[in-house]
Order: structure tokens, then C-alpha cells, then sequence
């Protein structure tokens, strides 16, 4: 499953160049106070302890083990003062927003998508999924008029939203594997412009190699070939 809540971290981390740890995985970088844990599994069972609801990711810091992707992103953008506008600037209230419409929209369908069975029984699955595709299109659409002429969602240098907003729409490229017909990047120019001017970063190009990502991971995105282990 390509690993996606946790890629999402790592390219994070590595943006920031903060240095961390994954366990249970078959590499590793050096040790920082930021630690990736991918010991749970999506579907709760042997999930660890640092996060109650037993998924990924979770990231252990001095002040704890945070969890939710939205929360790990915000809080390594608060810690690091970059990549998100601080507590005075007046432009945080609208990342705040977009932001959490990232997390319990578009995120959120996403999981739907990518985990129907859990939400419905297989005889009903095929209406169901044309439903939330025709909502994730929706939310595209929106985001797309958002964006507008930008080069980045907030300005003129990434932020976390562009990280996670590029980082799903990869997902919605590769998975579920049987059903990605519903979506093409080149129906939103301006959120396929944002994926062409992140990936082109030298510290994603850093996480792309180090998960054997390719070079167009967001714009036209391939199955990850990690240069050691698998992807899991």
C-alpha cells in the first residue's frame, strides 16, 4: 500500500531536514528526537502503543507520541518555524482551514476509497465508490479553483499543505489499484503545477530516492522500488 501515511512524514522530515529514525522498516537514518513508527497496521491489529487507535503514522518527540497526519505536519512546522505561518501571522487562520479540510475531507475520503470494504458490504461496493469518487472530483475541483495562479497553496514557498495535498494526490494515481480510473491530474492544472514545482525540490528528491520513488512522484507517480527492503 505504499506505505502512505508514513511517506507522507518522511518527506516532511526531510523537507525540514530534521534527521529521524523508522523502525520495523529495513533501513534506517540517524537517530533525532523525531521518530517515524510504522509498527501498526492500517486494519488496528498489533497496533503499538503510542497510538490508542493502533494505525500509522505516529511520530515520538521529547513532547510525546503525536498522532493524525494533519497534527504531526502542524506541529513540525510549529517546532521548526517554517513551512506554516506562525501563531501572529495573519495568513494562519486560513492555512488552519485548508489544512483540517485536507485532513477530514479529502483525507478522509480518501481512507473510504482506499478501504471500502470496511464501510460497506461488497455487493453494494460498486455504487458506493462511484459516490465518493464523484465527491473526491468535487474536492479536487474546489481546491483547484483555490490554488488558482499561485505557485504554492499559501505563497511562493511550500507549506505543509502542499506537502499533503501532493503526497494524496499520488494516492489517488496509484490506489486502489483496481480503481483509479475516476482521476487525472491534467484536470487540474493548477494543483498538477504544484506537484511539478515541489517535486523538482532538492529535499524531495532526498525522500524520493531514499524510497525508490522515481523523480516524478507527484506529477506522474510509479509504484515505489525502495533500494533496500520492499515496499510494504
Amino acid at each position: 500500500n505504499d506505505d502512505q501515511w508514513c511517506r507522507a512524514m518522511r518527506g516532511c522530515l526531510h523537507f525540514r531536514e530534521v534527521k529521524y529514525r523508522i523502525y520495523d522498516r529495513f533501513y534506517s537514518g540517524e537517530y533525532h528526537r523525531h521518530v517515524v513508527r510504522q509498527t501498526a497496521r492500517h486494519d488496528g491489529r498489533n497496533g503499538n502503543v503510542l497510538n490508542p487507535n493502533g494505525l500509522i503514522p505516529v511520530l515520538e518527540t521529547n513532547d510525546g507520541p503525536i498522532f493524525e497526519t494533519a497534527a504531526i505536519l502542524l506541529w513540525l512546522a510549529d517546532q521548526h518555524k517554517c513551512n506554516f505561518p506562525e501563531i501572529e501571522n495573519n495568513k494562519r487562520a486560513y492555512g488552519l482551514k485548508w489544512l483540517f479540510f485536507l485532513s477530514n475531507t479529502v483525507h478522509s475520503s480518501l481512507r473510504i476509497l482506499f478501504y471500502s470494504e470496511k464501510y460497506i458490504d461488497t455487493n453494494r461496493n460498486k455504487d458506493f465508490l462511484k459516490n465518493i469518487n464523484s465527491q473526491m472530483k468535487n474536492h479536487l475541483t474546489l481546491l483547484n479553483l483555490e490554488v488558482g495562479d499561485k505557485i504554492y497553496f499559501l505563497c511562493n514557498t511550500p507549506s505543509i499543505l502542499d506537502i499533503y495535498l501532493c503526497v494524496m494526490l499520488r494516492w489517488m494515481k496509484l490506489y486502489p489499484i483496481n480503481n483509479t480510473d475516476w482521476f487525472l491530474l491534467e484536470r487540474y492544472e493548477n494543483l498538477k503545477r504544484i506537484c511539478q514545482n515541489l517535486e523538482i525540490r532538492p529535499s524531495v528528491g532526498i525522500a524520493a530516492k531514499a524510497e525508490g520513488l522515481g523523480q516524478t512522484i507527484f506529477s506522474n507517480p510509479s509504484y515505489a522500488k525502495p533500494p533496500v527492503g520492499r515496499a510494504t
